[in-house]
């Protein structure tokens, strides 16, 4: 499976860990969870609701390596058509990304075990993540590298390892810094709308 890894050109791949972890910093659901956790309960409690929202995105990464295989095998060039739809899709972030101002309010959980629970299933709830998957990583997938779904799976277990990683940093922090942290989210988002932007230019232009 890493020859998948491997098949990728080392600037190719760059720019997929750099464009992931912007999605992963940039503030979302699994990040406004995780620190209103962190903030009602502290950095233990974020830290569990981040690690809960990571391992919910394994369910949006095995649906999009059956979704993306099956699009592949019936229509070869379908991906050239993802590549238009995944920059329109992040477009469509930065512009939500720049609208978007501190951290709303909303209700945490105390404990080490609610936050973890809820965590996974607000991650597996949320279809968000499937469309983002669906518009990121056929950008990365080269065909004649072998099976589609098993390039999917390591690019995306690749990308959920840094969002647990992230999400859990954003949950700890929020836990000792309160809310002085989520007050400071206008400004991240403004950045992370910048940066969304670019990474659809990129799609756009690149052969």
């Amino acid at each position: 499976m890493w020859d998948a890894i491997f098949s990728i050109p080392p600037g190719q791949f760059l720019t997929f860990l750099i464009g992931g972890l912007i999605v992963n910093f940039a503030p979302g659901q699994d990040m406004v969870f995780a620190t209103a956790c962190g903030i009602q309960g502290g950095p233990r409690v974020g830290a569990a609701a981040g690690f809960g929202a990571g391992v919910g995105v394994l369910w949006h990464v095995t649906l999009a390596a059956l979704g993306l295989s099956a699009l592949v095998a019936a229509h070869p060039g379908a991906l050239s058509a993802i590549k238009y739809a995944g920059a329109a899709y992040l477009l469509y972030i930065a512009w939500k990304s720049w609208r978007a101002g501190a951290l709303p309010q909303g209700r945490g959980v105390p404990s080490l075990r609610r936050a973890f629970l809820r965590g996974v299933l607000s991650n597996m709830l949320n279809p968000k993540p499937i469309l983002f998957f669906l518009a990121f990583l056929p950008q990365f997938v080269n065909p004649e590298a072998g099976p589609v779904w098993r390039q999917v799976v390591l690019l995306g277990l690749i990308f959920a390892f840094n969002g647990t990683w992230t999400t859990m940093l954003y949950g700890w922090l929020a836990g000792h810094a309160g809310h002085a942290l989520g007050a400071r989210m206008a400004v991240v988002n403004k950045v992370a709308a910048v940066l969304f932007a670019g990474l659809a230019a990129r799609l756009i232009l690149t052969e």
